[in-house]
């Protein structure tokens, strides 16, 4: 995969694209013992020496750098840098606020993942901190009367509730690579939900969408009522906000630890709000919340052409087989030579796309639960196979087979097509610490607000509509159905890239339900292979290829001419506006840290001072 920039200026991809002692006298004067102190400490400083000059080789020189979706969570971030915290810290402090900040789209109640780099170590690890079902949960946990419940009404109910969690993510992470006191890293937020944070733009807008409450019971709820629409009206821009039961609940967290959340009131509130639900009452029971677990992950890397490599969560995460797939299908299928154009580049991307999702929806789910071939979908021999299946813009996507590509006997036949759909309710936040350690962390509660039940300050999640409702197809079973303590497959796609030397290069993710995918891919492939700027990548048109449509944001500069470019290539074009992806990226240049935030949200990507 070379770095090579679109040959053409068309509109679509030019948007895109050590000493002896001696007496005075000169004579002896040390007696053995003596001359055994002095070469111990000769041989101490000689190592010492050594040791640090190996770290001045590995010492961190870039500066530190947070971009996440809110100022103010950016701010939290900082703050904890400033003190000496870890980027495992600073991501504590950041999700915390953005669960108070942006309440439509993470918080507590909610899960994740978090992939983890020490620059010390140069390991890599991966924090699956993604809601598990309840216990008693089965595969017909969205059926009624023999037929599959529709979305809206599994949504909004107490079914969709999946274990939360980011507190045990935050507390694994913590152990393992945290610097400050626990305590500490709960300030921030617990001060800006006493003293008031500034409603800012998307949260505003989302509580004031007619469609959004359409659907949603957030203004029906009490607490969620009296919470987000006072006397009746949504919060509005630039008004100040308080949450005092949020803050309390961080405070109980920050001095009780994990088990604050996980048992006692706060769980038993969750519990009874789940089981109790009016609509549909789920099987959450206390017991759950206690035998939560975070499990911690290799993370799952892929060596592009040029040495580049790509690691993100691996399954039940999509971002370490999806991103290396687009990747290495894109270099497969990119035109070169005399044949290279910008519609060519474009092509290639869309086809990458459409290959990998058809290859995701069907095989990607909890590996703890049913066999995922993670690696043979990343395999390069796979890679060259899938590449010539190609599908013509007017056909049907359809799952690969790695298993023969690899001649270890047919795969695919093991699951029945999975159609399961993933709503944007998520948020990103990318970090590099003064040490050189980084975190690329995406969190989310589903949909937006969850399931729109409140409890304690904090927003519940809908989780378990990311498993298939349906859980068999054609006789067969479905990889991502139901099942008791097991997580939901995942769009989210938090990734790291490391340079051909092994370097720290780039850190980036989204939010954006399904979209994850195809967001995050773009900014590789921005960066990567068209030379792009953090922002600049980030600025290109969104364009999403999953399945027969290809949609195509066309409010942002370039996209017109894309939408109209794979139209004239005979693909079924869907024109959107208002795409919903929250980028926010970090790379690592010769002269520091550049930064990149969407501008689609509220964030920014601030350097520590």
């Amino acid at each position: 995969m070379k770095i090579a920039r679109p040959l053409l200026a068309a509109p679509f991809l030019a948007a895109l694209l050590l000493s002896a002692c001696a007496a005075p006298d000169g004579k002896q004067d040390v007696s053995v013992s003596e001359a055994a102190q002095s070469a111990a400490e000769a041989a101490a400083s000689e190592t010492t020496d050594a040791a640090q000059e190996a770290a001045d080789v590995n010492a961190w020189t870039k500066g530190a750098m947070v971009a996440a979706a809110n100022p103010e969570a950016v701010e939290a971030g900082l703050e904890i840098l400033r003190e000496g915290g870890t980027a495992v810290d600073a991501a504590i402090a950041v999700h915390t606020a953005l669960g108070l900040v942006e309440p439509e789209s993470s918080g507590i109640g909610g899960g994740g993942f978090m992939v983890y780099y020490d620059h010390a170590s140069g390991e890599i690890t991966v924090f699956d901190g993604r809601e598990r079902a309840p216990a008693a949960a089965t595969p017909e946990y969205f059926m009624k009367d023999g037929e599959v419940m529709d979305f809206i009404s599994s949504w909004q109910s107490g079914r969709s509730v999946g274990v939360p969690g980011a507190v045990a993510l935050y507390k694994s992470a913590h152990d393992a690579a945290g610097k400050l006191d626990w305590e500490d890293l709960f300030q921030p937020a617990i001060k800006l939900a006493e003293d008031g944070f500034v409603v800012e733009r998307k949260l505003a807008a989302t509580l004031a969408s007619d469609r959004l409450q359409q659907y949603v019971r957030l203004d029906d709820l009490p607490e969620s009522s009296a919470y987000f629409y006072p006397d009746g009206v949504p919060l509005a821009e630039g008004s100040i906000k308080t949450n005092p039961a949020y803050a309390e609940t961080l405070k109980r967290i920050a001095t009780e630890g994990p088990s604050a959340f996980y048992s006692g009131e706060i769980a038993e509130s969750i519990a009874y709000a789940v089981s109790h639900d009016p609509s549909l009452p789920g099987a959450m029971t206390v017991e759950d919340l206690a035998n939560y677990e975070v499990a911690v992950r290799p993370a799952l890397c892929g060596v592009e052409p040029d040495g580049y490599k790509v690691c993100s969560a691996p399954p039940p995460s999509s971002g370490g087989v999806t991103q290396n797939m687009i990747l290495g299908l894109y270099d497969r299928l990119k035109p070169t030579g005399e044949e290279a154009t910008e519609e060519g580049f474009l092509k290639a991307f869309v086809d990458a796309q459409r290959l990998t999702y058809a290859d995701r929806d069907h095989y990607v789910a909890d590996a703890d639960f049913v066999p995922v071939p993670a690696a043979e979908l990343i395999d390069p021999i796979y890679l060259d196979v899938r590449a010539t299946e190609a599908f013509a813009p007017d056909e049907h996507a359809t799952p690969g087979d790695p298993g023969i590509a690899l001649g270890r006997g047919p795969m695919r036949q093991m699951w029945g097509e999975d159609p399961t759909d993933h709503r944007p309710g998520t948020t990103h936040f990318s970090i590099i610490d003064p040490y050189g350690n980084a975190v690329s962390m995406t969190m989310t509660v589903e949909s937006a607000f969850g399931n729109s039940v409140m409890v304690h300050g904090f927003v519940l999640n809908n989780q378990l509509t990311d498993f298939s409702r349906e859980p068999t197809k054609g006789g067969k079973p479905v990889a991502n159905a139901v099942a008791g303590n097991k997580r939901p497959r995942s769009s989210m796609s938090p990734t790291l890239v490391f340079d051909p030397e092994g370097d720290l290069f780039m850190v980036t993710g989204s939010p954006g339900g399904n979209s994850i995918v195809a967001y995050v891919a773009k900014t590789l492939v921005g960066v990567l292979e068209w030379g792009k700027s953090a922002q600049e990548a980030i600025n290109l048109p969104n364009i999403i290829a999953r399945g027969d449509v290809v949609g195509v944001e066309v409010d942002r500069e370039g996209g017109p001419e894309a939408a109209e470019a794979l139209r004239e290539m005979g693909y079924n074009v869907e024109e959107r506006q208002g795409e919903n992806s929250g980028l926010h990226v970090i790379i690592v240049r010769e002269d520091g840290l550049e930064g990149g935030a969407d501008p689609r949200r509220d964030g920014v990507a601030l350097a520590l001072e």
